[in-house]
């Protein structure tokens, strides 16, 4: 299979991977949404930063070295194990005897136990990390889609029992430990991987030098996404961290899952092509294109419909997160373009400008955060809306010089994305407030027909506009039937 199938086989399998998992993800918590209540997903939050601190350090890099690798043997994959499963016991270690100290800074006694059960999940995934990278190196997406989907429903199914059986904050752990445990258990069946009693002192030496960079990078930036979660924490109730929490949650759902599905594809892709920097630009531009169309009127949408849509999905006690939702909700439309352009960076090898870069963008964003505390629980809102901003900026200026697609071409590219994106919300807008609200003000019909109101409008004019992206899905869409039939 050429390079090209490979990838469009692989973007089609991981999106698919992802709109499954996250769409049973998605009415899993809109279940437990209703079941549990805000002050259950605040203190679930409250420990987030400790569990993605865990995960950060635990792979140490280690898995986009194995990926960027060309030919990796045994000996690679072997020592790569070893070292992952020795730092998930020692963070899990550190974390069961810091848990007290947690639970104390948060003034939440119940936090003590929970992050001791909760964290056993980092020792699970230890177990199938490399098994995972190689399914990723060899663009086996097919195959984790069918690990994970079954896995996540009967995660999903304990979740849910249990809320219902009154156990609070334990029916979000045990979930998460079902759906960790069942994903790893499907590994040891499905794949023919397993690890040999090797450990190369080259080998991790030569991994251990391009991914702790990475890591720190990732620690960095690990620390400062959640640092909002831990101010509000500290400095604000447990309920508005829970507003804020699902707020957050559902605002990144369709963003971060449509690019965690082609993140997957793109690292490798873009590392198997990082000598040839004109073929690297064009999958590049390629790629955010078809992504910047999809997700950008997306978010705008979601914007416009978040009150009816909380409303009809959470109840009414999750309201007060729907200010929350938009702000964020626009924010997050250069995610994207800014996550590809950073990939770019470490696909050519420069952990060293990635972890630079992240030390920048993160102290330049927490220094603005710090500035706007004062403001309350808005100014941490706001913060994070123009860190993203920032991180964007940043990315695109230095990626942009690698493969000399300016951050003004970039822009000049998405732009009338973005301008179709806001006068389709506009029409939105009007046919709400001057036919729908008129006919009936019931949430179900509110939400149908802004969806008929704004994605007609945008999908008639980028055809009379001849939108690029249209044309480039339709090949998407065309070479992988064409490859598949």
């Amino acid at each position: 299979m050429s390079l090209k199938q490979k990838a469009l086989s692989g973007i089609v399998w991981t999106f698919s991977q992802q709109v499954g998992v996250q769409g049973i993800n998605f009415v899993v918590q809109i279940v437990l949404a209703r079941l549990l209540s805000p002050e259950v997903f605040g203190l679930i939050a409250m420990i987030q930063i400790f569990m993605a601190i865990g995960q950060t350090l635990m792979d140490g890099g280690m898995a986009s070295s194995l990926i960027r690798t060309k030919n990796p043997d045994q000996a690679d994959y072997s020592t790569v194990f070893f070292i992952n499963l020795f730092s998930s016991i020692v963070i899990y270690l550190i974390l069961f005897f810091t848990a007290p100290y947690i639970a104390l800074f948060f003034d939440q006694p119940l936090l003590t136990m929970v992050v001791r059960i909760y964290t056993i999940s980092f020792i699970i995934q230890a177990l199938v990390g490399v098994q995972t990278t190689r399914l990723t190196k060899e663009m086996n997406f097919k195959l984790q889609m069918y690990m994970r989907i079954p896995s996540t429903i009967c995660g999903g199914i304990v979740g849910i029992v249990l809320a219902y059986k009154g156990f609070g904050v334990w029916a979000l752990v045990w979930m998460q430990l079902v759906t960790t445990f069942l994903w790893m258990l499907q590994h040891w069946f499905k794949t023919d991987w397993r690890p040999s009693l090797i450990f190369d002192k080259q080998k991790f030496k030569d991994h251990f030098n391009f991914g702790y960079k990475l890591t720190l990078s990732a620690l960095v930036t690990t620390i400062y996404s959640n640092f909002y979660t831990l101010i509000i924490g500290k400095f604000f109730s447990v309920s508005q961290l829970g507003f804020y929490n699902q707020a957050n949650t559902l605002r990144v759902f369709p963003v971060r899952n449509i690019n965690a599905a082609l993140q997957k594809v793109t690292y490798p892709l873009f590392s198997s092509i990082q000598d040839d920097n004109e073929k690297l630009k064009s999958v590049f531009r390629r790629i955010t294109s078809i992504v910047f169309f999809i997700t950008t009127p997306i978010m705008f949408f979601l914007t416009g419909i978040a009150e009816p849509l909380f409303r009809f999905v959470l109840t009414d006690k999750w309201l007060p997160a729907v200010p929350f939702f938009q702000i964020l909700c626009i924010s997050t439309i250069f995610y994207p373009q800014s996550l590809y352009n950073l990939n770019i960076i470490v696909a050519k090898g420069r952990s060293d400008l990635h972890l630079k870069l992240e030390v920048i963008k993160k102290g330049l964003s927490t220094l603005f955060l710090l500035l706007i505390i004062p403001f309350g629980i808005w100014g941490v809102i706001y913060a994070q809306a123009i860190g993203l901003f920032i991180h964007f900026y940043f990315n695109a200026l230095y990626s942009g010089r690698m493969i000399k697609y300016s951050m003004k071409e970039q822009l000049k590219d998405i732009l009338p994305i973005i301008l179709l994106s806001a006068f389709s919300l506009l029409i939105m807008f009007i046919g709400d407030s001057m036919f729908v609200k008129f006919i009936s003000d019931s949430d179900v019909w509110r939400i149908l027909a802004s969806v008929l109101f704004y994605f007609s409008v945008f999908l008639i004019i980028s055809n009379i506009f001849n939108l690029k992206s249209i044309f480039e899905m339709k090949s998407i869409i065309l070479n992988f039937k064409k490859n598949n039939s």
